[in-house]
């Protein structure tokens, strides 16, 4: 059954070759432990940026405390001015108004809007800047000027409706829906949506 082996200089034969496959497993073993090692790195930073993106969309929420529609110019049009007093919700980083973008969506339209060039911010409260939101008790009011030119959104008029989505620094997003009264009075030229 076994072999019995003679000579004495064959017998170290077997031991170097058991030591050189054992030394090859070892060798393997140890680049794959690094490859994993890699691995393991790779998707913990990927994975704590996601984390940190995340908390940043769900925390920076804009909240709107008022809205209202104006009309500003004289005639049958409708409203041309649709306003929204907003601030910032509890937790959340500095909201910077100036890099925000205003998503409006109504039955004809549907149209991405940035700061000066779709709307305007204005401090709503004396303490408070018109382009950032810093403390939950700042206020300021953003301006949608409303037209019938291809660039902006159609004025509002009774019974319309149209959804604003802010979208802030981060990527969070509040939505918001607008319904305008279903009559109005000719003499009214502010009205709460």
């Amino acid at each position: 059954m076994f072999e019995t082996v003679a000579n004495d200089d064959d017998r170290g034969q077997v031991g170097i070759g058991t030591l050189i496959v054992f030394i090859a497993m070892v060798l393997v073993a140890a680049i794959a432990a690094g490859v994993l090692i890699n691995t393991a790195g790779s998707l913990q930073s990927q994975a704590s940026d996601t984390g940190t993106e995340t908390q940043q969309a769900v925390a920076n929420q804009i909240e709107v405390v008022h809205a209202y529609a104006e009309d500003t110019e004289e005639g049958p049009d409708g409203f041309d001015e649709l306003n929204l007093i907003v601030k910032k919700s509890a937790g959340s980083d500095v909201i910077d108004m100036e890099s925000m973008t205003v998503q409006y969506t109504d039955s004809d339209d549907s149209l991405t809007l940035a700061h000066d060039e779709g709307f305007e911010t204005e401090a709503g409260t004396d303490d408070s800047d018109d382009d950032a939101l810093t403390a939950t008790s700042d206020r300021i009011q953003l301006t949608i000027d409303l037209d019938d030119s291809e660039d902006e959104p159609n004025v509002l008029s009774p019974g319309d409706s149209a959804t604003v989505e802010l979208i802030d620094q981060s990527g969070a997003q509040f939505s918001y829906g607008v319904t305008m009264p279903q009559t109005v009075s000719d003499d009214q030229t502010v009205v709460d949506v």
